[in-house]
């Protein structure tokens, strides 16, 4: 699986470290069944979009981060999300064919500077395609990257969030306890800055369990990221290193072939050199995201 806004750690997470940086410079709706169904030996995943499927997810995160910046702490809060649908258009190859519309999208910054709100009017209602395969592959987002918004760090586009929707299905039946890797990797170069994300799953069949009438697989995914970057932001050149560790717990149901939902938690630690200033900022930043499928036909 790759993490979230959230993958959940995943739509706005290089989006938000972007936005983030111009601060440095200026110093899944869970009910537990009454009862769950017993996992057969042998579950097997897959994402099924038959032309004509419609799916509508509902993204939010919360961010709080701590920076010492010439021995002063500065705190930061960041709360984002946004509304997505994906239309079926069929097969592409052996893979789907997507349409995604961005029905909405925020993202706002509370800082030592105020509230800082990028102007996201220019995305919403925008349209592209991708192709994910069965297994949750995103192959193609390439449409994504002409989708921009601009920010106090400049142009920024839609891309890398989607380059990490999809968990990543181990295909191959599961039983209940099973394990399988994944890994997710995603380049960011808006905002003035270049930025790569790596992450790294572990991922565990917990069992089943009715949700919104659907029969799920409930996945626990513990996961670890790696992010560098280098760019400029106010005049400034800067490099940003760091590492984080957390879990998301995601949903999926078996007979439909549908994402249903995803919470994640995580924890990051960055580091920021400002070779103009002489002097690297450390930041640690908590993460709370949810997923959510609000709508399907």
């Amino acid at each position: 699986m790759k993490t979230n806004i959230a993958t959940p750690g995943r739509i706005a997470l290089a989006a938000s470290v972007i936005a983030i940086l111009a601060l440095a410079g200026c110093a899944a709706k869970t009910t537990a069944p009454a009862a769950a169904p017993k996992a057969p030996a042998g579950t097997v995943l897959e994402y099924k979009m038959p032309a004509g499927r419609v799916l509508t997810y509902t993204n939010t995160e919360e961010m709080g981060q701590i920076m010492e910046v010439m021995g002063q702490t500065v705190d930061a809060h960041t709360k984002g999300g946004g509304t997505f649908t994906f239309s079926a258009k069929g097969k592409k190859d052996q893979n789907l064919l997507l349409g995604v519309t961005i029905d909405d999208m925020s993202v706002t910054i509370t800082g030592p500077m105020g509230d800082q709100s990028p102007d996201m009017s220019t995305v919403k209602g925008k349209s592209f395609d991708m192709v994910v395969s069965p297994l949750g592959s995103e192959i193609d987002v390439s449409g994504a990257e002409a989708i921009t918004y601009q920010s106090a760090n400049g142009t920024s586009n839609v891309a890398p969030g989607f380059k990490l929707f999809f968990p990543d299905l181990p295909g191959k039946p599961l039983k209940v306890g099973d394990t399988w890797p994944s890994s997710a990797a995603a380049d960011d170069t808006s905002g003035g800055m270049s930025l790569k994300l790596g992450f790294q799953y572990v991922n565990t069949f917990e069992g089943l369990e009715t949700v919104d009438g659907m029969e799920c697989a409930r996945i626990k995914s513990d996961y670890t990221v790696t992010l560098s970057g280098t760019g400029s932001q106010q005049g400034m050149d800067m490099a940003l290193t760091g590492t984080g560790k957390g879990t998301d717990l995601w949903y999926f149901a078996v007979k439909e072939g549908i994402y249903l939902k995803a919470t994640s938690d995580g924890t990051y630690e960055l580091s920021i050199s400002v070779s103009a200033a002489g002097m690297t900022i450390p930041m640690t930043q908590t993460r709370k995201s949810e997923l959510k499928l609000t709508a399907k036909k």
